[in-house]
């Protein structure tokens, strides 16, 4: 019987100090961008603990623990894991949306959003904005992701559009507004099943009395609210009523914004009381657009198919056979030309640009489409590359409100980190080809 207790505290004893070996990683030797915008950290070291950052330093400054399992960064640029601050995970990149609202909403919950968040974690996106779906499939795949259950980028939902009148076929996860009343309802609605964010559309099309219930009740229930910019009375409105943050550039192709509205936007960033005024121009589906359509061997890169079954991927392949018939990019070469006067126009402006990209949309796949946008931003508009990663890390954690849990590789914080070979302020494209992927201190790639 004693030596039967002696084998078994030997096994435990064994058993916790394995446990406590391989519940430490120690990240060495990379090129540290830490999110705050400084000067990268050079031979970086990185211990993390469990879930989380425990010290940060380099190789001169920082000790590995003898029981730490080292995993070498050498040649590497080692940054927070990214956001994407606008996707939508109810849609793959099919090119027919009344025909996929038709016939795919049984799939939903179990196969198309677990697999578009999949998609986004494998390209090194730890955490996103999913901003329109249905509101117990958006619910029920965050949940399962944050408990453990799937693998996937950590979202942040908002359930079913806020619109005046849905488009048909559309009102399982677009939601029509009729008066004050019932716009504060639907808030409160969304509010008790527990999404983190309101995303609000059409609302040059609501009255201002709709408007300000709307944005009064999500903020009374410590929900920002998220509106799109597509034409300058949708953006005047959303000013005047405090919306939170705007999405796209404008559906026309009107080069610029207009001059009062360009007023407008620079009164409110100059009231810092408000804090920052934040825009997320999802640029790189319309910049990249007629490059995709002249070579469409990009489409045949199959990380898109991750998670899908074959008959779902043979749907959408052909459903992009051909690009340049598509309707919905019709018009995008007359509005390509605006997307960098615009975009400077925000900078000019002293807004903060925030990393996103509507993936999901026609022909633009979550496994791909983030780094596309920072590429875009960085080689064809001249934003600065700190500027860029830092509107893809540390900006979106402040503005979900979580920046003292992600965001930033600091410790005590979760451990969403990522790494590329190479110098990524020096080649953004690094980013389409993630080496290393740790969310929450579990190595995924």
């Amino acid at each position: 019987m004693l030596k039967l207790r002696l084998t078994s505290c030997i096994f435990l004893v064994t058993f916790f100090t394995f446990s406590q070996q391989t519940n430490l990683k120690a990240l060495v030797g990379g090129t540290l961008i830490d999110g705050f915008g400084s000067d990268p950290i050079k031979n970086s070291v990185i211990l993390i603990e469990g879930e989380r950052i425990k010290a940060v330093g380099t190789v001169e400054t920082l000790e590995v623990p003898a029981n730490a399992e080292v995993i070498s960064t050498e040649g590497m640029s080692v940054l927070p894991g990214l956001w994407d601050m606008h996707v939508h995970t109810m849609i793959n990149g099919h090119a027919d949306y009344a025909y996929w609202d038709k016939t795919y909403p049984p799939l939903l919950k179990d196969v198309i959003m677990p697999s578009s968040a999949h998609q986004l974690l494998m390209a090194g996106v730890t955490s996103a904005r999913d901003l329109g779906a249905p509101l117990e499939e958006s619910i029920a795949v965050r949940d399962a992701i944050n408990n453990g259950e799937i693998p996937g980028a950590t979202l942040y939902v908002s359930g079913p559009f806020i619109q005046k009148k849905p488009y048909p076929g559309t009102e399982d996860f677009r939601w029509g507004v009729n008066g004050a009343d019932d716009g504060r309802r639907k808030i409160k609605k969304l509010a008790n099943a527990g999404v983190d964010v309101i995303k609000l559309i059409d609302q040059d099309q609501m009255t201002m009395d709709e408007l300000r219930a709307i944005v009064d009740e999500a903020h009374k229930n410590n929900l920002k609210v998220v509106a799109h910019g597509h034409r300058p009375e949708e953006i005047r409105r959303g000013l005047t009523v405090g919306a939170d943050c705007f999405e796209h550039t404008g559906l026309s192709s009107s080069p610029r914004y207009p001059d009062d509205v360009m007023t407008m936007i620079k009164e409110r960033t100059a009231d810092m009381s408000q804090g920052p005024l934040f825009w997320c121009p999802t640029v790189e589906g319309l910049y990249n657009y007629e490059y995709v359509r002249d070579n469409r061997e990009k489409l045949d890169n199959d990380s898109w198919h991750r998670g899908l079954p074959d008959s779902v991927i043979t749907d959408i392949k052909n459903s992009i056979a051909h690009p340049d018939r598509l309707p919905y990019f019709q018009l995008t070469p007359s509005r390509k030309p605006t997307l960098k006067t615009k975009i400077q126009q925000l900078l000019d402006a002293g807004v903060v640009l925030l990393v996103g990209t509507d993936s999901g949309i026609p022909m633009k796949f979550h496994s791909q489409s983030t780094w596309n946008e920072l590429d875009v931003w960085v080689n064809e508009f001249g934003i600065d590359p700190m500027y860029a990663i830092r509107g893809a890390t540390y900006w979106p954690a402040l503005w979900m409100g979580v920046a003292d849990e992600v965001g930033t590789i600091t410790p005590g914080k979760y451990a969403d980190i990522i790494a590329v070979d190479g110098d990524v302020l020096r080649y953004i494209s690094l980013l389409q080809d993630v080496d290393m992927v740790i969310k929450h201190g579990k190595q995924y790639k």
